[in-house]
């Protein structure tokens, strides 16, 4: 499989691309690509789980040094034809240099997987402090987001739309101060100054629904080009969500959301400040060139809005950030930062050699909580799906999965809706493939989750098995489940 994932990445020349975008065929990373093994490291507590990777605290055994390691799946990159993707994102960090981007400190890879070292910021997650705090202060609010713009007029500058800001991405040192991360969905624009190698590049299409639900634009809904505009939109959003502890489109499903968004359906709270409230209202505007940031004025409109008035852009990061409200310990855990968390389990990377633990075989941290208070990926929103529903019903969970079949898998939407009703639509054909009977009693329909992404639901004729990419099986369950015990 190395070989063959080697052969992959192998740079190639590109004679159809036609952007000003640079490309080169040869290129000296500065984060160089290392011989060490997973073995080099002492594994700790899983920072974040995606679809094909994981990130995890690591402490390199020689030196001390502690990273966030990201662990990608190679199996799962190219069988989803996902590897120029990973390649841009590991191009684009390697090039830039900005005290606000998460920096990468080398890459190395084995059979089974990818692994990128990146800082490891200690202070955690913005979307920690939110959810800790409950909501944060204005003046906690005015120095976070001073910092996004900071790091944000860096990367546009570079030519890049990052395309995934929310809190979960924005990351704080020890001491406080915000770091952009995750790349997996940037793109450079025509006139990027970042170079890209001929396999590395991003899509070209118009619109490509990347990102995080609550926080799209509705740009990006209409199927419109990609712009720096598209951040803008997410760092409204991401403002408002400090300020009141929610994002602003939050609701029941992603198509309610989706819906929110389009009619722009922004409901501020009193206690926003008249600065704040104006900001966001700016951010949120339907016509992406209208926002602050976006126009000829480019980011002076922004940083000289009222909301950040005495904020000192020059010396920003020199600055006393605000208090980090730490997490609390169970009174029984007496582990220290290095202690390796009892859900991760590494017998599926390196190769081979490491013994899986006794834990709880893989189960992601962020598994239980996330499942609620965070929001989940953009995954396969188009409204051709609407003809499936009838008047008044909406849609609660949706995703493109694949029925998994002894001798093929096949890939169908499954959506599941408030009436409540479960079906699997054929996606090339638009026809409904099986209209799953509902019961509320679990004997006649149940839900059995096998691994993080695959799930049988069970009827006394049948077992359909499904496998979810995002890794949501346990989401679909539960989803599942509460219906039934309404």
């Amino acid at each position: 499989m190395e070989q063959e994932f080697d052969a992959k990445l192998k740079i190639q020349n590109n004679n159809s691309a036609n952007n000003n975008t640079q490309r080169s065929k040869s290129f000296a990373f500065r984060a160089p690509q290392e011989n060490f093994t997973i073995q080099d490291f002492e594994l700790g507590k899983i920072y974040g789980v995606g679809s094909y990777s994981k990130v995890v605290r690591a402490k390199k055994k020689d030196t001390a040094n502690v990273y966030a390691l990201k662990i990608m799946d190679k199996k799962f990159i190219t069988k989803e034809k996902k590897t120029a993707y990973v390649k841009l994102e590991r191009i684009v960090l390697d090039q830039l240099d900005h005290p606000g981007v998460v920096q990468l400190f080398f890459t190395f890879q084995d059979t089974f997987s990818l692994y990128m070292a990146l800082e490891s910021c200690e202070g955690g997650e913005l979307f920690d402090q939110i959810t800790r705090k409950g909501r944060l202060s204005e003046n906690e609010a005015r120095f976070y987001a001073a910092e996004v713009v900071d790091a944000l007029e860096y990367i546009h500058s570079m030519g890049l739309i990052h395309r995934d800001i929310k809190p979960e991405n924005l990351l704080l040192t020890s001491d406080g101060h915000i770091k952009i991360a995750d790349f997996g969905s940037v793109k450079p624009m025509q006139d990027s100054r970042i170079t890209v190698l001929p396999n590395a590049a991003s899509d070209d299409k118009a619109c490509t629904f990347v990102g995080t639900a609550a926080y799209v634009p509705p740009e990006v809904l209409n199927s419109s080009p990609a712009t720096f505009g598209n951040d803008l939109w997410a760092l409204g959003c991401t403002l408002y969500q400090m300020l009141s502890g929610t994002s602003p489109f939050r609701d029941a499903s992603e198509w309610l959301i989706f819906q929110r968004i389009i009619a722009r359906d922004i409901r501020f709270p009193s206690y926003f400040s008249n600065e704040a409230r104006d900001l966001i209202d700016q951010l949120l505007d339907i016509d992406p060139s209208r926002r602050p940031g976006a126009g000829p004025d480019g980011y002076a409109s922004l940083k000289n809005h009222p909301f950040f008035s005495g904020i000192d852009w020059e010396n920003l990061r020199t600055q006393t950030p605000p208090r980090l409200a730490m997490e609390p310990k169970a009174p029984s855990t007496h582990s220290s930062g290095d202690e390796q968390d009892p859900s991760w389990n590494p017998s599926h990377i390196g190769d081979g050699s490491v013994r899986p633990n006794d834990g709880n075989g893989g189960a992601s941290s962020t598994s239980e909580a996330g499942s609620v208070t965070r929001l989940a990926s953009i995954d396969s929103f188009d409204s051709k799906w609407k003809q499936f529903l009838d008047p008044g019903e909406s849609v609660l969970m949706i995703s493109m999965v694949k029925k998994i079949q002894k001798l093929t898998n096949k890939k169908v939407q499954l959506i599941l809706t408030n009436k409540p009703k479960l079906i699997y639509v054929d996606p090339s054909k638009l026809v409904v493939k099986c209209n799953i009977i509902w019961s509320d009693n679990p004997n006649d329909l149940s839900i059995q989750v096998t691994s993080p992404s695959q799930f049988k639901i069970c009827t006394p004729k049948k077992v359909i098995s499904f496998e979810d990419a995002k890794n949501r099986a346990q989401q679909w369950k539960k989803a599942i489940e509460a219906l039934q015990n309404r």
